[in-house]
């Protein structure tokens, strides 16, 4: 099935549930940089390896019974295969696509707490979750 190809200004859209965690993400998502050669509509193409440049760091999360805010770091850890081109390359890698979700890494960096005396903190460091990617470019398509 052929998927939008992603280009400089598109969107990586995080959803807020990770695992117990809910993480306080970017409403507008985060904007993606294309460092392939060829455009569309004079924007570079995204290649895989530019979502690793995706980092959202100090987002606020909860994760009960710590609801006292924590903050982490928001990564996209691995791709669908529906968002890696097959047949599409550019510079000899493969060309970023819009595809259905990828995985997501919430890295806590300051664990959120519960309201008791004392305080004690969360113990899981890092949450894993999903996104997914917007475009504008609905006319150019990969495999």
């Amino acid at each position: 099935m052929l998927n939008s190809i992603l280009t400089s200004g598109d969107r990586a859209m995080f959803n807020p549930i990770f695992g117990k965690a809910t993480v306080i993400v970017p409403a507008a998502g985060v904007v993606l940089t294309g460092t392939g050669i060829p455009k569309i509509n004079n924007k570079q193409i995204c290649l895989v390896g530019d979502e690793k440049r995706v980092i959202v760091p100090r987002c606020p999360y909860t994760s009960a019974p710590n609801i006292t805010p924590g903050i982490g770091t928001l990564f996209i850890e691995s791709l669908a295969i529906n968002q890696k081109a097959i047949k599409v390359q550019s510079k000899r890698t493969a060309v970023l696509l819009k595809g259905t979700t990828f995985i997501a890494k919430f890295q806590v960096t300051k664990p959120a707490q519960t309201p008791t005396i004392p305080p004690k903190p969360d113990l899981i460091l890092q949450y894993f979750g999903t996104g997914y990617f917007t475009t504008t470019n609905m006319k150019v398509k990969g495999r």
